[in-house]
């Protein structure tokens, strides 16, 4: 019941943000970005008073003062909200299909994220090279996905090309990024569990190494950490450790 509960308030407040958004459109691309992080801080206010799930950050050390790439770990619907308080003003890479939703799409588009028709092969790479380009010239980091989609825990995806692309085209830091999302708000599923989501920011790779000897160590490096996370929530004084607050 509880996760029906957030499921119905969570629409309900998307779709009240997404009438009210209609003015930002006209508005500069970093007062949507300030409105998105709104909706977002509530989300996952709601997720947290109806299902338990909060979340903590760590590594930030190791993020840059300066513009970087940023290869996420993609489990959940979770790591799409919160990135965008986590990294604020970062340029998310994500599948040309979302910007056809109306209203959310058009977000999309105004607030200069990146789309990437995923079959277009290596001229959708280019477009989306030249894109990250422009992103970080305007100050803002580039977030990417790399294996493209939700991949369920104790699953695997192959990366694919486009992080790659990126770190060989562009000369920034690549931070790796691993999570245990998937442990609490599952891929088309209500069957949310009560804890704490981590996502932990890893040491950022060095920007010279070949792109096969890249996409190998930034696979190693986030499954090693990811699986240690989710290990971690999984030990029995984690799974029954009360949660009362947002870690951040």
């Amino acid at each position: 019941m509880r996760a029906v509960l957030f499921t119905v308030l969570f629409y309900s407040w998307t779709t009240l943000m997404g009438i009210l958004v209609l003015p930002f459109l006209f508005g500069p691309p970093r007062m949507l970005l300030a409105y998105s992080r709104f909706w977002v801080r509530i989300s996952l206010w709601l997720l947290r008073v109806t299902v338990g799930v909060t979340h903590e950050v760590r590594g930030r050390e190791h993020i840059p003062d300066g513009p970087a790439l940023f290869a996420v770990k993609h489990q959940s619907a979770w790591d799409t909200l919160a990135i965008n308080l986590i990294i604020p003003d970062g340029a998310i890479v994500l599948k040309r299909e979302l910007t056809w939703i109306p209203l959310f799409g058009w977000c999309l588009l105004r607030a200069r994220h990146i789309p990437i028709d995923r079959s277009g092969g290596i001229a959708a790479l280019r477009k989306m090279v030249a894109a990250a380009r422009d992103r970080l010239s305007d100050g803002r980091p580039v977030v990417i996905y790399p294996e493209g989609t939700r991949v369920a825990p104790g699953t695997a995806q192959p990366y694919h090309a486009g992080v790659a692309a990126l770190q060989s085209a562009l000369d920034v830091p690549v931070v790796p990024a691993a999570l245990n999302s998937g442990l609490f708000w599952p891929r088309r599923s209500l069957a949310f569990r009560p804890g704490r989501i981590t996502i932990e920011f890893l040491p950022p790779l060095p920007a010279a190494l070949p792109r096969r000897d890249f996409v190998q160590a930034l696979e190693s490096s986030i499954e090693s950490a990811t699986d240690r996370l989710i290990a971690d929530a999984l030990t029995p004084q984690n799974v029954k450790m009360p949660v009362d607050k947002v870690v951040e």
